[in-house]
């Protein structure tokens, strides 16, 4: 059956402390997952900025320079990085924009999981 994409509405309410008719869980999974690709992405993007001193682009450009930046590195640490963020973007773009995604509960937890190894990651270099 194809998502009932008004049901992220329902995730926005509850998420905003307003009564309403509980989000199903499939909206709050693939919500679970776009808010896993932000943290992690955030994170990396906020790291160069602040840490190595990137001018990060405004734009949707930015997601890729981001992940450029650690895929180019000769550090497998970094390019790691890279490779997590690559994943979650595209489970994020499943996520968000695909009508049946198949799978959904475990690429949930992947996600989760390569959400916190980016982070660790970026706090530990």
């Amino acid at each position: 059956m194809s998502f009932d994409w008004s049901e992220y509405l329902n995730v926005a309410k509850e998420l905003a402390g307003i009564t309403t008719t509980p989000a199903n869980q499939e909206a709050k999974l693939r919500a679970a997952i776009s808010r896993a690709y932000y943290a992690a992405f955030i994170k990396a993007r906020n790291y160069l900025r602040d840490q190595e001193g990137h001018s990060i682009p405004k734009t949707s450009d930015a997601h890729k320079y981001v992940r450029n930046q650690f895929e180019l590195s000769s550090d497998p640490i970094r390019k790691t990085v890279a490779e997590k963020l690559a994943r979650l973007r595209e489970f994020r773009g499943q996520a968000d924009y695909v009508d049946r995604f198949p799978g959904l509960l475990g690429i949930t937890l992947t996600a989760l999981i390569l959400s916190e190894e980016v982070i660790s990651t970026l706090n530990s270099l």
